[in-house]
């Protein structure tokens, strides 16, 4: 069976998100993900490169967002670049793109849990993280529009978090635009690092695409979430970053466990430091809530075709939502969340993630005009700006993801053997 059918067994999930709805998915997915987890370990390796790192990351991931909503828009199914890979490249591309995603956002996913345990209570991060992961997979198991609820909630308080945060930090008196400078420091491969762990950060408009079967009017829909969101979510991150390098600087901002709270210390404010700790808690919330149902999904996608367990394709007939798939994947982010380390779970992630979109640019360049492509150039710098940055991530990250991709082709070799 295509990836384009499922049987009456199996069940079909629900359209129930308009625009507002799919953009706040966008946003719950990216901001908790970025500001609060990556911005210290890419200022590690760019130095004062860092905010060009942030201009690169912001290219690619307009290239691959603009990619992907032409292709979410056309292909309006659970999965995203796994149906993409499918039906434009083959099932091949198609396995290894799902793959890629699943394994790269489920290390997202203990990113996130981790993330909430090291703000929310440093001394029991991975019990918190634990926690989070079982509460958030039983809220999506209820249905999407309630998770979607949740994270309206969350974004709005994350965004008036931050945006309290570069008000202080830019309007203080410890503020030096001069720290801005890119310095000898900022060497080439430290900018191509940082950038692929920022991208960690940008990748939340995923989401969207792969929640194309529960959007309604997709054609239209997606392509305005995705742009809506990837532009909220960049202008947020670059008031930030300004904000919090014109305070601390790069060498400080590299060395900083909690960099937003650091830096409203120095600008002043260290009444704002437990409000920037709980808003980075309820970030890594938004964000993991996001990455779960995005996660599922795909497995749910590849599960109806056969490419993971079948029986994780079932859909509640109440509810409307895979929750065999739900609780696979929240089972094994636990596993993780309990065991992990944070910044190489980052770095483990965004290998995975690049090259499930280096598929989805592949994907659309295909695309005829009739069918919505993009320009030529879009694909063809999004496809070059995912395999650079993934191969120049540090080589620990390039190696383990490595190991994992061809773990799953492996794994499609094998089962076409079987057949």
């Amino acid at each position: 069976m295509g990836p384009s059918t499922a049987s009456a067994g199996q069940g079909e999930l629900r359209r129930s998100l308009g625009i507002f709805d799919a953009v706040v998915v966008g946003l719950g997915a990216m901001l908790g993900a970025g500001i609060f987890a990556a911005l210290a370990p890419a200022a590690a390796a760019a130095g004062s490169g860092l905010l060009l790192g942030l201009g690169l990351a912001a290219v690619v991931a307009y290239c691959n967002a603009t990619s992907s909503a032409r292709l979410a828009a056309r292909y309006p199914r659970s999965g995203g670049t796994y149906v993409y890979g499918r039906e434009r490249l083959g099932a091949f591309w198609g396995h290894l793109a799902g793959w890629a995603f699943v394994v790269g956002k489920t290390a997202s996913c203990a990113a996130m849990a981790l993330t909430v345990g090291a703000y929310a209570w440093p001394d029991q991060a991975h019990a918190v993280a634990v926690a989070a992961v079982v509460a958030l997979t039983s809220v999506n198991l209820l249905g999407v529009r309630k998770a979607a609820w949740l994270t309206r909630v969350i974004v709005a308080f994350v965004l008036a978090v931050l945006a309290a945060v570069g008000t202080v930090c830019l309007t203080g008196s410890a503020a030096d635009a001069a720290r801005w400078g890119v310095g000898a420091d900022a060497g080439v491969l430290g900018v191509l690092q940082a950038a692929g762990l920022l991208f960690f950060a940008f990748a939340g408009y995923a989401r969207i695409a792969t929640l194309g079967e529960e959007v309604r009017d997709p054609a239209r829909t997606i392509p305005r979430a995705v742009s809506l969101a990837l532009g909220i979510t960049l202008a947020m991150y670059a008031v930030v970053a300004l904000a919090v390098l014109a305070v601390l600087g790069p060498e400080p901002l590299a060395r900083a466990e909690a960099p937003l709270a650091d830096a409203v210390r120095a600008a002043g404010a260290p009444v704002l430091v437990p409000l920037v700790r709980v808003g980075a808690a309820v970030a890594a919330l938004g964000s993991l809530l996001a990455l779960i149902l995005g996660v599922s999904r795909t497995t749910l996608a590849m599960a109806r075709d056969r490419n993971l367990p079948h029986v994780l394709a079932a859909v509640h007939p109440r509810f409307g939502v895979p929750q065999r798939a739900e609780l696979a994947v929240g089972t094994v982010v636990a596993v993780l969340a309990a065991t992990a380390d944070l910044r190489a779970a980052i770095g483990f992630s965004s290998f995975g993630v690049l090259l499930y979109y280096a598929i989805a640019n592949a994907s659309a360049w295909t695309l005829s005009p009739a069918e919505g492509r993009p320009a030529r150039v879009v694909p063809v710098l999004g496809l070059a700006g995912c395999l650079v940055l993934a191969f120049t991530l540090p080589v620990t990250s390039v190696l383990w993801g490595a190991g994992a991709v061809a773990l799953g082709a492996a794994a499609y070799g094998a089962r076409k053997l079987r057949a």
